[in-house]
């Protein structure tokens, strides 16, 4: 992903710019984390770059996004379960504390994963993890990202 469609995320997932989309869903879009480190990491965003919070949403598009999240969260889910099997579940956020537009984060959480911080919130984890190239979104995330995209198509044909 180049720095310019980190800059404008929605804007260049939009375009057809932004290589991290998995799908497009009825009230945003579905992306790929650019960190791995728990593998599945995926965001949703809102389709509407102008949009900070979900109180800013008419309410039946306020509705559509969560059910988008939930609907992510069901396909991470899926997808974890299937190719790892320490999977032990998911944590759907919506924070916005960095970032200026609404989106929700999805967190596949691991039995793998430190005992000191898999019963707490994943931005506890050292910031080293964040930073490290080795956790980078890459190809060798396809089948996972794969995966992924299958289980949206699934649960869109199940609604």
């Amino acid at each position: 992903m180049t720095r310019d469609s980190r800059m404008d995320r929605i804007g260049a997932a939009l375009r057809g710019e932004n290589p991290t989309v998995l799908r497009r869903l009825e009230s945003g879009l579905a992306v790929t984390g650019d960190v791995q480190f728990l593998p599945g990491y995926s965001v949703l965003l809102v389709d509407e770059p102008n949009v900070q919070r979900l109180s800013d949403l008419p309410r039946a598009k306020r509705l559509a996004f969560l059910c988008d999240m939930d609907r992510l969260g069901e396909a991470v889910e899926r997808a974890c379960r299937q190719m790892d099997h320490d999977f032990r579940r998911v944590n759907l956020e919506i924070l916005g504390n960095t970032d200026p537009f609404l989106h929700a984060h999805v967190w596949p959480r691991f039995e793998w994963e430190p005992a000191d911080l898999v019963g707490k919130p994943v931005w506890l984890y050292p910031r080293e993890r964040w930073r490290d190239e080795r956790f980078g979104l890459g190809p060798q995330h396809d089948a996972l990202r794969d995966a992924i995209g299958s289980e949206l198509d699934r649960l869109r044909s199940t609604v």
